[in-house]
């Protein structure tokens, strides 16, 4: 029988088979330190968006031009429209207004009034119910003429007093002439001369009524249209530009 002198169970020297108990292969023993250049071991998952396609950001911002637009410029439309109803009653009441007249007298009272051609001058009537009347006109050169009118014109003065268009009257030249009528009944009856109220005296009036108003709105469709198009093709553009299989947001690795 014999004994290793120094040797203890378990020396590593011993091969295998020998002393005590060995260490499973590639297991670390107690007390004692890994060895330099390696890494412990790594748990849990890769973070957030690690490996996941990246790219641009979308394009971000409002799309222009904006709604403010299509607003403002149907504002200026509804303005057009005011405007054009009051030119139109406006020119209405410059236009009759200057048709009445300014020089009045009585029945049977001779007046010497001026009167222009170019003024289309005519012969008011103010009474309180039905009135025959004639009228006389002399003075200039030529023969002045009085004629009834072919369709019933009334204006107010700007006292408020409505006259009613009684003859038109006809001269060569513009002068002074005597004016002179009778009515029955001559009782709350005036007579006076102002201007036939033509239509191209309502010219003014009608052109504020349409034609500032459809400017106004035509200039409205026209904007509204380009905004609504030019909004669809920066969406358009927009989608485009946001590059195919991208999901998620960025992560800390990958970039």
């Amino acid at each position: 029988m014999s004994n290793d002198f120094g040797s203890y169970p378990g020396d590593a020297s011993r091969g295998p088979g020998h002393g005590g108990p060995q260490q499973p292969y590639g297991q670390q023993q107690y007390g004692q330190q890994p060895q330099y250049g390696q890494q412990p071991p790594s748990y849990g998952y890769a973070p957030p968006g690690y490996g996941a396609p990246q790219g641009p950001p979308p394009p971000s911002g409002k799309i222009k031009p904006g709604i403010g637009w299509i607003v403002g410029v149907w504002l200026l439309a509804l303005v057009s429209i005011v405007v054009g109803i009051g030119g139109f009653a406006g020119g209405i009441f410059n236009a009759v207004t200057d048709a009445a007249p300014t020089k009045t007298f009585a029945p049977g009272e001779a007046a010497t009034v001026r009167i222009d051609p170019a003024d289309k001058p005519a012969i008011y009537v103010a009474t309180g119910g039905p009135t025959k009347f004639e009228c006389t006109l002399k003075g200039g050169t030529g023969t002045p003429s009085l004629q009834k009118p072919d369709l019933q014109q009334t204006v107010a003065g700007s006292d408020g007093v409505t006259w009613e268009m009684g003859l038109r009257v006809g001269v060569d030249q513009a002068g002074d002439y005597q004016v002179q009528c009778s009515a029955d009944p001559a009782e709350g009856t005036t007579f006076g001369v102002g201007k036939e109220l033509a239509a191209d005296s309502l010219v003014g009036g009608v052109l504020a009524l349409f034609v500032i108003p459809g400017v106004g709105i035509l200039l409205a469709i026209v904007v509204t249209i380009v905004v609504l198009v030019k909004r669809s093709n920066a969406r358009k553009r927009r989608a485009a530009a946001v590059p195919v299989g991208q999901w998620g947001q960025p992560g800390p690795y990958g970039r």
